[in-house]
């Protein structure tokens, strides 16, 4: 079998991957220890996010004529690609937090919900919490002033039973 015939379906698989994906995050990821990459590569498969890491020339090809494209100038030693279908902070979120203990982990660049963001751009992306946290906050503060006008009846109505 030819080398070509053996790198189609890895491309197909970068490619399908990327499809529809609302962030694609690429990372450099030398000199990680089992463990580390065993803990983030558990999380983000909690949060639904594929992270690989695949020869450069097969992203290369993969990335070729889509929103991804920019990212092939970033593609040099060793780097890791995290994809995300549904969230699309998910996979900076995951990685920077990791950054921050590990230092051999660092955010290179990204394409989130088809916009190229650098590294500064990943980094500020990354700050952002997610879905559930900020209607968790939304919620809270609609829900705030409803309790406090709740609580002054139930003052009023105990300071007219005294």
């Amino acid at each position: 079998m030819a080398k070509v015939e053996l790198k189609q379906p890895i491309v197909a698989e970068i490619s399908e991957n990327i499809k529809d994906a609302k962030a694609v995050v690429l990372a450099t990821y030398s000199g990680i220890t089992v463990e580390q990459d065993t803990a983030l590569r558990k999380e983000m498969r909690e949060a639904g996010v594929v992270y690989k890491v695949y020869k450069n020339t097969m992203m290369n090809f993969a990335f070729k004529d889509t929103p991804c494209e920019e990212l092939c100038k970033h593609l040099e030693g060793p780097n890791a690609v995290a994809i995300s279908k549904t969230d699309a902070t998910a996979p900076a979120r995951i990685l920077a937090k990791h950054a921050k203990t590990v230092q051999a982990l660092n955010l290179v660049a990204g394409v989130v919900e088809d916009a190229y963001y650098d590294e500064k751009g990943i980094q500020a992306l990354a700050s952002i919490p997610s879905r559930e946290e900020l209607l968790g906050k939304l919620l809270g503060s609609i829900q705030s002033p409803i309790a406090n006008f709740a609580r002054v009846i139930s003052q009023i109505a105990e300071a007219k039973e005294a």
